[in-house]
């Protein structure tokens, strides 16, 4: 209890309980997290089960307008799925490529700017010239460019079981360059600092120096940027699926929800795309307000 009562004192939580954005942004998102954590419980339907599905049910409006039903709150698809629980469904999917995508460019990027920085010299040139050429091209190239090569390079019978997979290394190989720099510029500064000089002097080995004494003093940098990056990789995500090369259709996340909707958003059934696509609005946009409150909160210079 005294560590509760102590976290609900401390200045971070104090910010927090004062920032009405920061308040509202996070019970935003964490509704998005549960309904799509919890989409087997709660979801009304299981919208990729066939078995379950009936045509005469398709492109049902939602129930506020006529002939909608409550049976089904947000309508229904081409094929008779409740849209409500194929938003749920697919949000399952778009947070964990978003989560799995940000921690692996958090790790690849914290591995080479750790690197980069500590070592110096040659080492860091070349990791950051690639890094920099890298930073030259949109983010959505470079995953469009990996997913590309993925794709050729496996047997095409494996193509649907390791999209996911797929998705997530070419998201995450995408956004590393920005935490290996963040990174980079704080191991510049604590690597000649009197505790890593100390560290040095008494043979405590570089690769332990790096990750016990460095690498904690730049989790606060890290711990906003990847809250920011969350969102971004969910968009990125979703731009893949619309664009037809994410996700398979087995396995259909927010941006392919909001893809198949497209093709019937201009003859009346404008439902199949637009809840979709508010439901990733609200997650991403909650998501990047509770970064921003973070990245003032950790701020010293703006309490």
């Amino acid at each position: 209890m005294a560590a509760i009562a102590r976290l609900w004192n401390s200045d971070l939580f104090w910010s927090f309980r004062t920032t009405p954005t920061a308040v509202i942004s996070a019970a935003v998102a964490l509704v998005c997290i549960l309904g799509a954590v919890l989409a087997p419980v709660l979801a009304p339907y299981n919208p990729f089960d066939l078995a379950s599905l009936d045509l005469m049910d398709a492109f049902n409006p939602p129930a506020f307008m006529e002939e909608g039903s409550w049976a089904h709150p947000f309508g229904t698809d081409d094929q008779g799925r409740d849209v409500l629980s194929a938003i749920m469904y697919g949000a399952r999917v778009s947070l964990l490529v978003g989560v799995s995508a940000t921690a692996f460019a958090l790790a690849l990027g914290v591995l080479v700017g750790l690197l980069a920085g500590y070592a110096g010299g040659a080492v860091d040139a070349v990791l950051m010239r690639i890094a920099d050429i890298q930073l030259t091209f949109p983010n959505i190239l470079i995953a469009l460019l990996i997913d590309g090569v993925a794709r050729a390079a496996l047997p095409r019978e494996l193509h649907d079981q390791l999209a996911v997979y797929v998705v997530i290394v070419a998201i995450g190989i995408s956004e590393w360059p920005k935490f290996a720099r963040t990174v980079r510029g704080s191991a510049l500064v604590e690597r000649n600092k009197e505790y890593v000089l100390a560290a040095r002097v008494i043979g405590i080995s570089p690769a332990r120096i790096m990750l016990t004494h460095v690498l904690p003093n730049v989790l606060g940098p890290l711990l906003v940027l990847a809250t920011l990056n969350l969102g971004l990789a969910i968009l990125s995500e979703a731009t893949l699926s619309f664009l037809g090369v994410g996700v398979p259709p087995t396995q259909p996340s927010l941006g392919t929800l909001i893809r198949i909707g497209n093709d019937f958003l201009f003859s009346g059934e404008w439902w199949i795309a637009i809840f979709p696509g508010l439901a990733l609005v609200a997650m991403v946009l909650s998501v990047n307000l509770l970064g921003d409150w973070l990245r003032d909160a950790l701020n010293p210079r703006l309490r």
